[in-house]
């Protein structure tokens, strides 16, 4: 890979500054199949980017080839200011990884699965049993720590298995669908978690299958399809990419609801609910000026609501999906 690329400031003030994560062009293919047809995207640091896409589109390659354990066919990347393809030391010094199957040894507890991985870390072993103490702690694991780590639930696992990956205090983190198969309960306590490291300033990289989560919690969302980043953006941006937003208005007044259903163009009505539905993106713009109409017509609704597209059917419409699905969650009773 060629050297890096400098993005611009994520604060708009246009200066140089680099990003924790920046790669352009990646590309990867196995025999006939690619899998990566050249990608770009760059992450500020102190935020999280989620990678969504659906089975089988590459998401899990593109931590692969960030985290140093396969080589892209071409492209360029940058972490934490270092050069993928020629400091992947450096680059392994500043990241940590938790993919989609826990790195958890279920035959040891949960305390010696952290001191393993403290040993791994080069710590001293007053230092190790410090940070292990703590992380146990903060992760609610101090209970469990001296339990075989094949007693814990689903949710139990995968903090053990975060837990496991800031022994070494990276900056920059990568999570490989982290809540896949967890409960509800179990999912928000992971999402609590990732909002707390990145107010601590920490860098999260998610991929993830739940819409709602890169919703939730990413700063800036990628699709991938095909191999390619079908669209990037906030999870706002993304959602007025996709038509179908609309703003209804509902009357109790009959006659206020003719006077607006002659008057407004490209609207549908519905005669017998007294409503009708006028295309919008939604923003400030378009509703102050269907305001505006309003009053200068002496129409008075009696409610005004605004529909936007959620995050589903931007997935769907870019994957070209068919029916929205919520890809199916296993109840597990998260101890």
């Amino acid at each position: 890979m060629p050297s890096s690329v400098m993005p611009t400031s994520p604060h708009g003030d246009g200066h140089a500054s680099p990003a924790a994560v920046s790669a352009v062009g990646l590309c990867k293919s196995y025999g006939e199949q690619t899998v990566l047809d050249g990608i770009d995207f760059t992450i500020p640091a102190g935020s999280v980017f989620a990678l969504l896409g659906p089975n089988g589109s590459g998401k899990t390659t593109v931590v692969k080839i960030l985290s140093t354990l396969i080589h892209a066919d071409s492209g360029q990347a940058r972490i934490a200011s270092h050069d993928l393809a020629t400091d992947p030391q450096a680059v392994r010094a500043a990241i940590g990884v938790t993919g989609q199957f826990s790195a958890v040894d279920n035959l040891i507890t949960g305390e010696e699965n952290m001191l393993l991985m403290a040993d791994l870390h080069h710590l001293s072993k007053e230092e190790g049993r410090r940070v292990a103490t703590e992380l146990l702690e903060r992760f609610d694991l101090t209970d469990a720590a001296k339990k075989a780590a094949s007693t814990y639930s689903g949710g139990m696992k995968r903090r053990l298995d975060l837990a496991m990956t800031l022994v070494g205090n990276p900056r920059i983190i990568f999570l490989d669908e982290p809540t896949t198969g967890l409960d509800p309960r179990s999912r928000h306590n992971m999402w609590q978690i990732i909002r707390e490291l990145v107010m601590g300033g920490v860098t999260v990289f998610l991929t993830t299958q739940y819409l709602e989560e890169a919703d939730e919690l990413a700063d800036r969302i990628a699709v991938l399809h095909d191999g390619k980043i079908a669209a990037q953006g906030t999870a706002e941006e993304l959602k007025r990419m996709i038509p179908g937003g609309h703003v209804r208005l509902r009357f109790t007044d009959p006659a206020a609801y003719q006077s607006a259903a002659l008057a407004l163009r490209e609207v549908t009505r519905d005669d017998e609910a007294l409503t009708l539905q006028i295309p919008s993106d939604g923003t400030q713009r378009e509703l102050r000026s269907l305001l505006d109409w309003l009053d200068s017509a002496g129409v008075e609704a009696d409610e005004l609501t605004v529909h936007t597209p959620d995050l589903d059917d931007v997935f769907f419409a870019l994957t070209g999906g068919g029916s929205r699905h919520v890809p199916h969650q296993p109840k597990e009773t998260d101890r």
